[in-house]
Protein backbone atom coordinates (compact mmCIF):
# COMPACT_ATOMS: atom_id res chain seq x y z
CA UNK A 1 0.00 0.00 0.00
CA UNK A 2 2.79 2.57 0.53
CA UNK A 3 3.91 1.95 -3.20
CA UNK A 4 0.53 3.16 -4.24
CA UNK A 5 0.66 5.82 -1.80
CA UNK A 6 3.60 7.37 -3.46
CA UNK A 7 1.83 7.15 -7.52
CA UNK A 8 2.17 10.20 -9.30
CA UNK A 9 -0.99 11.34 -11.27
CA UNK A 10 0.80 13.07 -14.10
CA UNK A 11 3.59 9.61 -14.20
CA UNK A 12 -0.01 7.25 -14.78
CA UNK A 13 -1.32 10.57 -17.41
CA UNK A 14 2.38 10.06 -18.87
CA UNK A 15 1.99 6.35 -18.85
CA UNK A 16 -1.56 6.66 -20.48
CA UNK A 17 -1.12 9.00 -23.04
CA UNK A 18 2.09 6.84 -24.79
CA UNK A 19 -0.04 3.31 -24.49
CA UNK A 20 -2.48 5.71 -26.82
CA UNK A 21 0.10 7.25 -29.14
CA UNK A 22 2.43 4.49 -29.17
CA UNK A 23 5.20 6.59 -28.97
CA UNK A 24 7.03 8.79 -26.16
CA UNK A 25 7.36 11.78 -28.50
CA UNK A 26 4.04 12.28 -29.59
CA UNK A 27 2.67 11.81 -25.99
CA UNK A 28 5.14 14.81 -24.85
CA UNK A 29 4.09 16.85 -27.52
CA UNK A 30 0.57 16.38 -27.07
CA UNK A 31 1.19 17.10 -22.89
CA UNK A 32 3.29 19.95 -24.11
CA UNK A 33 6.19 18.63 -22.05
CA UNK A 34 9.97 17.93 -23.20
CA UNK A 35 10.51 13.83 -23.64
CA UNK A 36 13.05 13.61 -21.18
CA UNK A 37 10.80 14.89 -18.67
CA UNK A 38 7.72 12.72 -20.09
CA UNK A 39 10.56 9.37 -20.10
CA UNK A 40 11.83 10.39 -16.40
CA UNK A 41 8.40 10.10 -15.16
CA UNK A 42 7.18 7.11 -16.78
CA UNK A 43 10.82 5.52 -15.38
CA UNK A 44 10.04 6.49 -12.00
CA UNK A 45 6.48 5.29 -12.23
CA UNK A 46 7.87 1.98 -13.70
CA UNK A 47 10.43 1.89 -10.69
CA UNK A 48 7.25 1.90 -8.00
CA UNK A 49 5.20 -0.45 -9.63
CA UNK A 50 8.10 -2.56 -9.97
CA UNK A 51 8.31 -3.22 -13.70
CA UNK A 52 8.66 -2.21 -17.43
CA UNK A 53 5.63 -0.85 -18.96
CA UNK A 54 6.97 -0.71 -22.64
CA UNK A 55 9.23 -1.66 -24.31
CA UNK A 56 11.45 0.42 -27.28
CA UNK A 57 13.09 -0.42 -30.43
CA UNK A 58 14.00 0.94 -33.77
CA UNK A 59 10.28 -0.36 -34.79
CA UNK A 60 8.41 1.61 -32.16
CA UNK A 61 6.75 1.11 -28.63
CA UNK A 62 4.92 -1.77 -27.13
CA UNK A 63 3.78 -3.11 -24.07
CA UNK A 64 5.31 -5.50 -21.86
CA UNK A 65 3.13 -8.26 -20.59
CA UNK A 66 3.49 -6.47 -17.38
CA UNK A 67 2.38 -3.28 -18.95
CA UNK A 68 -0.77 -5.27 -20.56
CA UNK A 69 -1.86 -5.61 -17.30
CA UNK A 70 -1.34 -3.04 -15.50
CA UNK A 71 -2.34 0.35 -17.91
CA UNK A 72 -5.95 -0.92 -18.09
CA UNK A 73 -6.09 -0.56 -14.73
CA UNK A 74 -4.14 3.51 -15.20
CA UNK A 75 -6.70 4.16 -17.34
CA UNK A 76 -9.63 3.19 -14.91
CA UNK A 77 -7.92 5.24 -12.09
CA UNK A 78 -7.42 8.16 -14.64
CA UNK A 79 -10.93 8.42 -15.37
CA UNK A 80 -12.20 8.03 -11.66
CA UNK A 81 -9.65 10.68 -10.72
CA UNK A 82 -11.08 13.02 -14.12
CA UNK A 83 -14.43 11.97 -12.46
CA UNK A 84 -14.26 13.43 -8.33
CA UNK A 85 -12.79 16.61 -10.06
CA UNK A 86 -15.48 17.39 -12.82
CA UNK A 87 -18.54 16.16 -10.08
CA UNK A 88 -16.49 18.77 -7.51
CA UNK A 89 -16.60 21.72 -10.11
CA UNK A 90 -20.08 20.62 -11.17
CA UNK A 91 -21.34 21.06 -7.12
CA UNK A 92 -19.47 24.01 -7.14
CA UNK A 93 -20.57 25.63 -9.80
CA UNK A 94 -23.81 24.73 -10.31
CA UNK A 95 -25.34 27.84 -12.15
CA UNK A 96 -22.48 27.58 -15.36
CA UNK A 97 -24.51 28.19 -18.82
CA UNK A 98 -21.36 29.36 -20.76
CA UNK A 99 -19.15 26.92 -23.33
CA UNK A 100 -16.30 28.18 -24.46
CA UNK A 101 -15.17 26.33 -27.68
CA UNK A 102 -11.54 27.16 -29.47
CA UNK A 103 -11.72 26.71 -33.21
CA UNK A 104 -8.61 26.73 -35.48
CA UNK A 105 -9.05 29.29 -38.55
CA UNK A 106 -8.80 26.33 -40.71
CA UNK A 107 -12.48 25.50 -39.87
CA UNK A 108 -14.92 26.66 -42.08
CA UNK A 109 -17.51 29.65 -41.22
CA UNK A 110 -20.21 27.02 -42.63
CA UNK A 111 -18.98 24.78 -39.73
CA UNK A 112 -19.06 27.65 -36.81
CA UNK A 113 -22.81 28.78 -37.96
CA UNK A 114 -24.06 24.58 -37.00
CA UNK A 115 -22.15 25.25 -33.90
CA UNK A 116 -24.26 28.10 -33.16
CA UNK A 117 -27.49 26.07 -34.08
CA UNK A 118 -26.59 23.24 -32.15
CA UNK A 119 -25.57 24.80 -29.11
CA UNK A 120 -29.55 26.49 -29.00
CA UNK A 121 -30.71 23.31 -29.22
CA UNK A 122 -29.13 21.91 -25.98
CA UNK A 123 -31.44 20.32 -23.94
CA UNK A 124 -30.30 22.96 -21.63
CA UNK A 125 -29.48 26.67 -23.36
CA UNK A 126 -26.73 27.90 -23.02
CA UNK A 127 -24.05 30.38 -23.59
CA UNK A 128 -21.32 29.89 -26.88
CA UNK A 129 -18.15 32.09 -26.41
CA UNK A 130 -15.79 31.59 -29.40
CA UNK A 131 -12.25 31.61 -29.63
CA UNK A 132 -10.16 31.56 -32.57
CA UNK A 133 -6.28 30.32 -32.18
CA UNK A 134 -3.74 28.77 -33.36
CA UNK A 135 -3.32 24.77 -32.69
CA UNK A 136 -0.87 24.94 -29.81
CA UNK A 137 -2.75 27.42 -28.37
CA UNK A 138 -5.78 25.84 -28.51
CA UNK A 139 -4.49 22.71 -27.45
CA UNK A 140 -2.58 24.15 -24.32
CA UNK A 141 -6.09 25.76 -23.34
CA UNK A 142 -7.93 22.80 -23.07
CA UNK A 143 -5.12 20.90 -21.05
CA UNK A 144 -5.13 24.32 -18.86
CA UNK A 145 -8.91 23.93 -18.56
CA UNK A 146 -9.41 27.63 -20.20
CA UNK A 147 -11.70 26.03 -23.13
CA UNK A 148 -14.47 23.35 -22.49
CA UNK A 149 -13.88 22.07 -26.51
CA UNK A 150 -12.03 22.76 -29.47
CA UNK A 151 -12.95 22.43 -33.11
CA UNK A 152 -9.66 21.71 -35.05
CA UNK A 153 -8.31 19.55 -38.24
CA UNK A 154 -7.49 16.13 -37.04
CA UNK A 155 -3.97 16.13 -38.02
CA UNK A 156 -2.04 15.35 -34.16
CA UNK A 157 -2.93 13.01 -31.67
CA UNK A 158 -4.59 14.27 -27.93
CA UNK A 159 -4.30 11.67 -25.20
CA UNK A 160 -7.03 11.18 -22.98
CA UNK A 161 -9.63 13.48 -24.79
CA UNK A 162 -12.86 12.97 -26.12
CA UNK A 163 -12.76 13.16 -30.03
CA UNK A 164 -15.50 12.96 -32.60
CA UNK A 165 -15.58 13.52 -36.15
CA UNK A 166 -17.57 16.13 -37.02
CA UNK A 167 -16.87 17.43 -41.02
CA UNK A 168 -14.69 15.94 -43.54
CA UNK A 169 -13.81 18.51 -46.48
CA UNK A 170 -12.44 17.87 -49.90
CA UNK A 171 -9.15 19.14 -50.69
CA UNK A 172 -8.40 21.51 -54.08
CA UNK A 173 -5.53 22.82 -55.90
CA UNK A 174 -5.25 26.33 -56.64
CA UNK A 175 -2.99 27.41 -58.94
CA UNK A 176 -2.06 28.68 -62.97
CA UNK A 177 -3.29 25.58 -64.40
CA UNK A 178 -6.76 25.30 -62.33
CA UNK A 179 -8.97 26.92 -65.41
CA UNK A 180 -10.15 23.40 -66.49
CA UNK A 181 -11.21 21.86 -62.73
CA UNK A 182 -10.34 18.39 -63.75
CA UNK A 183 -8.91 16.63 -61.05
CA UNK A 184 -5.44 16.33 -60.33
CA UNK A 185 -3.82 13.21 -58.70
CA UNK A 186 -1.60 13.62 -56.07
CA UNK A 187 1.29 11.76 -57.79
CA UNK A 188 0.77 14.14 -60.41
CA UNK A 189 0.95 17.20 -58.31
CA UNK A 190 3.90 16.15 -56.55
CA UNK A 191 5.74 17.57 -59.14
CA UNK A 192 4.70 21.28 -58.96
CA UNK A 193 6.04 24.15 -56.24
CA UNK A 194 3.35 24.39 -53.59
CA UNK A 195 3.35 27.89 -51.63
CA UNK A 196 2.63 26.98 -47.53
CA UNK A 197 1.29 28.63 -44.89
CA UNK A 198 2.90 29.19 -41.28
CA UNK A 199 2.26 25.54 -39.33
CA UNK A 200 0.38 26.63 -36.88
CA UNK A 201 -3.53 25.83 -38.21
CA UNK A 202 -3.04 22.43 -39.12
CA UNK A 203 -3.06 22.89 -42.27
CA UNK A 204 0.59 22.63 -43.80
CA UNK A 205 1.03 19.29 -41.13
CA UNK A 206 -1.58 18.01 -42.93
CA UNK A 207 -0.18 18.71 -46.72
CA UNK A 208 3.13 17.03 -45.14
CA UNK A 209 1.61 14.14 -43.68
CA UNK A 210 -0.09 13.60 -47.18
CA UNK A 211 3.30 13.39 -48.79
CA UNK A 212 5.10 11.75 -46.66
CA UNK A 213 2.45 8.74 -46.81
CA UNK A 214 2.62 8.50 -50.13
CA UNK A 215 6.83 8.60 -50.35
CA UNK A 216 5.92 11.50 -52.57
CA UNK A 217 8.79 14.93 -52.75
CA UNK A 218 7.04 18.48 -51.27
CA UNK A 219 8.88 20.97 -53.48
CA UNK A 220 8.01 23.94 -51.26
CA UNK A 221 8.09 27.85 -52.38
CA UNK A 222 10.77 29.12 -49.76
CA UNK A 223 8.39 32.26 -48.76
CA UNK A 224 5.53 31.58 -46.23
CA UNK A 225 1.82 33.13 -47.42
CA UNK A 226 0.07 34.61 -43.97
CA UNK A 227 -3.38 33.90 -44.89
CA UNK A 228 -5.39 31.47 -46.74
CA UNK A 229 -6.55 34.53 -49.40
CA UNK A 230 -2.55 35.58 -49.90
CA UNK A 231 -1.95 32.05 -50.24
CA UNK A 232 -4.58 32.02 -53.00
CA UNK A 233 -3.09 35.02 -54.25
CA UNK A 234 0.56 34.75 -54.50
CA UNK A 235 -0.91 31.40 -56.73
CA UNK A 236 -2.45 33.30 -59.09
CA UNK A 237 0.62 35.79 -59.62
CA UNK A 238 1.94 32.25 -60.19
CA UNK A 239 4.76 31.63 -57.10
CA UNK A 240 3.19 28.13 -57.19
CA UNK A 241 0.21 26.00 -56.37
CA UNK A 242 -1.96 26.09 -53.01
CA UNK A 243 -3.35 22.99 -51.39
CA UNK A 244 -6.62 24.33 -49.52
CA UNK A 245 -9.93 22.77 -48.15
CA UNK A 246 -12.61 23.40 -50.32
CA UNK A 247 -14.67 26.22 -47.91
CA UNK A 248 -11.53 28.40 -47.79
CA UNK A 249 -11.81 28.90 -51.86
CA UNK A 250 -11.58 32.92 -51.86
CA UNK A 251 -14.79 32.15 -54.17
CA UNK A 252 -16.55 29.41 -55.01
CA UNK A 253 -15.79 30.26 -58.44
CA UNK A 254 -12.26 30.57 -58.49
CA UNK A 255 -10.31 28.52 -60.18
CA UNK A 256 -9.65 24.81 -58.75
CA UNK A 257 -8.37 20.42 -59.06
CA UNK A 258 -10.16 18.54 -57.40
CA UNK A 259 -7.36 16.59 -55.62
CA UNK A 260 -7.17 12.74 -55.94
CA UNK A 261 -5.17 9.85 -54.59
CA UNK A 262 -5.19 6.71 -57.06
CA UNK A 263 -8.83 8.09 -57.73
CA UNK A 264 -10.36 8.54 -54.57
CA UNK A 265 -10.70 12.22 -53.38
CA UNK A 266 -8.37 13.59 -51.04
CA UNK A 267 -10.52 14.86 -47.59
CA UNK A 268 -9.02 16.77 -44.61
CA UNK A 269 -10.64 15.69 -41.33
CA UNK A 270 -12.30 18.06 -38.72
CA UNK A 271 -12.97 16.78 -35.22
CA UNK A 272 -14.02 18.10 -31.68
CA UNK A 273 -11.57 17.41 -28.99
CA UNK A 274 -12.79 17.64 -25.90
CA UNK A 275 -12.03 16.73 -21.80
CA UNK A 276 -14.00 13.29 -20.75
CA UNK A 277 -13.61 14.64 -17.15
CA UNK A 278 -15.47 18.00 -17.88
CA UNK A 279 -18.25 19.02 -15.88
CA UNK A 280 -20.04 19.73 -18.97
CA UNK A 281 -19.25 16.67 -20.47
CA UNK A 282 -22.83 15.20 -21.51
CA UNK A 283 -24.03 18.60 -23.60
CA UNK A 284 -20.01 18.63 -24.96
CA UNK A 285 -21.33 14.99 -26.05
CA UNK A 286 -24.49 16.19 -27.46
CA UNK A 287 -22.57 19.02 -28.88
CA UNK A 288 -20.06 16.82 -30.99
CA UNK A 289 -22.86 14.11 -31.82
CA UNK A 290 -25.21 16.70 -33.14
CA UNK A 291 -22.29 17.81 -35.65
CA UNK A 292 -21.25 14.47 -36.19
CA UNK A 293 -24.97 13.74 -37.36
CA UNK A 294 -25.63 16.86 -39.17
CA UNK A 295 -22.38 16.17 -41.07
CA UNK A 296 -23.51 12.78 -41.92
CA UNK A 297 -27.00 13.77 -43.75
CA UNK A 298 -26.60 14.33 -47.61
CA UNK A 299 -28.03 18.35 -47.26
CA UNK A 300 -24.90 19.03 -44.95
CA UNK A 301 -22.72 18.89 -47.92
CA UNK A 302 -21.19 22.14 -49.55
Amino acid sequence: MAMTDRLNPEGLRYAQAVAETKSFSAAARAYGVTQPALSNGIAKLEERLGGKLFDRSPRGVTQTAFGARILPLIERALVALDAVAAEARRLAEPGERTIRMGVSPLIGSHLVARVFGTVRDLPLPRDLVLREADMQDLRACLLADELDIVLIPAVAPMPRFEHRVIDIEPIVVVGPDACEGTPVELEEAAKEQFILVPDTCGLTTFTTQLFQARELPLRTYPGEAGSYQGLQEWSRLGLGSAMVPRSKLTSPDAPHRPLTDQGREVRISFEAVWSAGSVLGPDLLHLADSLAAAHRQPSASH
